[in-house]
């Protein structure tokens, strides 16, 4: 009886400490909520850079304006049209685009850019990390290279349309399915691992 007691203990202390693993440590795990908690603060926009609206765009060329002509069709764009003075003697129709209040309420500022921002549609979050490798670098720190497969959570309801995915390939392809990339992560001080921005 004595040594069952002592077996039962002794398999209980095993499972807890498997159960405590360290934010430090190597895993799957650890390295799928630091990938999640980066691209919760970094969300899936419409365009590569922020930008600052009122914006002026030609009509005539549909590159210019096809992506805010589906912004405007899902409500979050007001346009315009003027005629504004090109050269001494001439004019031309311009379409000039404008946060509408719905879009106010969808436009994610830009800290760094006052007055810019972008339409963020959702974030990714991974779904299963596939492998990894880690190694030192050249300053002494210790970095996990990671392949992972990611869906897009909490899409925008605007962001479905067919003139949005036409408009912007990107939201197309980035709400498809699942994806595949990879990350670098760095294991910090008392953080455990986060994506490096490099």
């Amino acid at each position: 009886m004595r040594g069952l007691t002592r077996g039962i203990l002794i398999g209980g202390m095993i499972l807890l400490a498997a159960g405590c693993s360290s934010k430090k440590d190597p895993t799957k795990a650890n390295f799928k909520e630091a990938i999640n908690s980066y691209y919760s603060a970094h969300p899936e926009c419409v365009w590569t850079s922020p930008v600052k609206f009122p914006v002026e765009a030609d009509p005539s060329k549909e590159g210019q304006t096809a992506g805010l002509d589906a912004l405007t069709d899902a409500g979050l764009l007001t346009r315009t049209s003027e005629q504004k003075k090109v050269f001494i003697f001439g004019s031309k129709q311009i379409n000039s685009y404008d946060l509408s209040d719905r879009g106010r309420s969808a436009w994610t500022p830009d800290q760094q850019q006052p007055g810019s921002g972008n339409f963020c549609f959702g974030h990714r979050d991974v779904t299963t990390v596939d492998n990894f490798t880690t190694s030192g670098d050249q300053q002494g720190a210790t970095i996990a290279n990671v392949d992972y497969h990611f869906t897009i959570s909490d899409i925008a309801s605007w962001a479905r349309s067919t003139e949005m995915k036409t408009a912007f390939p990107t939201i197309q392809a980035d709400i498809a399915g699942a994806q595949i990339d990879k990350a670098t992560l760095v294991l910090t001080g008392n953080d455990g691992w986060q994506v490096s921005k490099d």
